[in-house]
């Protein structure tokens, strides 16, 4: 059963991105949304372990989000993807289940 897991809080007030990483499956989706997208990016104390998720998981950050926040695409950590909102909508359909991390 695929599953995509959305985390919409920042790693640096929440644990919400360790608990997730923590529970999701191999071959799991994670996509990054509002105050969560702090966490795909590059040169932060979270930067390793997201980066050593890439392994088991599809990473996914939200552009619009990111843009919101006064960052760009080229600050995620490489083989994060962007996606839009189209491109969010794409992975709710693809994945059987949508968890949300709170």
């Amino acid at each position: 059963m695929s599953m995509l897991h959305t985390v919409n809080k920042s790693p640096f007030e929440r644990n919400t991105l360790v608990s997730c990483l923590g529970h999701a499956t191999a071959g799991s989706a994670i996509l990054l949304i509002e105050d969560g997208v702090y966490g795909a990016l590059e040169g932060t104390a979270h930067s390793d372990l997201l980066r050593g998720a890439l392994a088991d998981h599809s990473v996914y950050v939200l552009g619009p989000d990111l843009n919101a926040r006064g960052m760009t695409d080229d600050q995620v950590i490489e083989g994060v993807s962007v996606v839009d909102y189209g491109g969010f909508v794409d992975l709710t359909e693809k994945h059987e289940k949508v968890q949300a991390w709170l």
